[in-house]
């Protein structure tokens, strides 16, 4: 009989959304550089990834060219933020604005580089793929006017609750998709300790004397 298969994926979703839970408290704590921390290493994080896959499936040399830029310059402003972030420096004011601009360079650079990609270059695309370059073309221009009226902590204290806000959740569905998870490895030990395990049968060995079956006695008839 097959034995059930355990899975323990449930404590690696258990153990992030405890870790995003921690993350969330810190950015009301320490906002400015968590805001600083999470959004370089995520615009590094983004950069790296995106390089070899990039480069081997666009077509144009042009378009090549472009997106290298582009990368090299994200990677760049990431590791910017990433020293801010540690040098103890994102609390003052001159890095707060120009945290702002940073951020607005990252999303227009983006969304321009999509739009100009789709119109003048001819790549295919699909809706998904369009509206969430939209979006980062329309948070782009918001970082853009906040950082020109001079309110670059109000952009930080509203990435800081737009973090939270993910956070919190992202937690949540860890959370629920690790209990969904544990709920079937209790079956599984459960099935395990009530099924009945088979007898096994005593292995005879070769060589071994086999006791002799004895021989039912019948009984004679004798015919006169």
């Amino acid at each position: 009989m097959d034995k059930p298969k355990f899975g323990y994926g449930w404590t690696i979703k258990w153990i992030l959304a405890a870790i995003l839970l921690a993350a969330g408290i810190l950015m009301v704590i320490y906002n400015t550089t968590v805001v600083y921390a999470a959004t370089g290493i995520a615009v590094v994080i983004f950069s790296l990834f995106r390089v070899v896959p990039l480069m081997k499936t666009l077509t144009k040399e042009v378009l090549r060219t472009i997106n290298l830029i582009e990368i090299i310059f994200d990677f760049i402003l990431g590791g910017v933020m990433i020293y801010v972030a540690f040098s103890g420096k994102s609390g003052d004011n001159t890095w707060q604005v120009l945290y702002g601009y940073l951020l607005m360079f990252f999303l227009l650079a983006r969304g321009i580089i999509y739009f100009v990609s789709l119109y003048y270059f001819e790549e295919k695309s699909e809706p998904a793929k369009f509206w969430t370059h939209m979006i980062f073309f329309a948070a782009g221009s918001a970082v853009l006017t906040l950082s020109l009226l001079g309110k670059g902590s109000d952009l930080i204290s509203a990435l800081v609750w737009a973090l939270v806000a993910f956070a919190i959740g992202g937690a949540g569905y860890l959370g629920y998709d690790g209990y969904g998870g544990y709920r079937k490895y209790r079956e599984q030990s459960k099935k395990l300790n009530t099924e009945k395990q088979p007898k096994k049968e005593p292995v005879v060995e070769k060589g071994t004397p086999q006791p002799v079956p004895q021989e039912e006695k019948q009984e004679e008839t004798y015919v006169n």
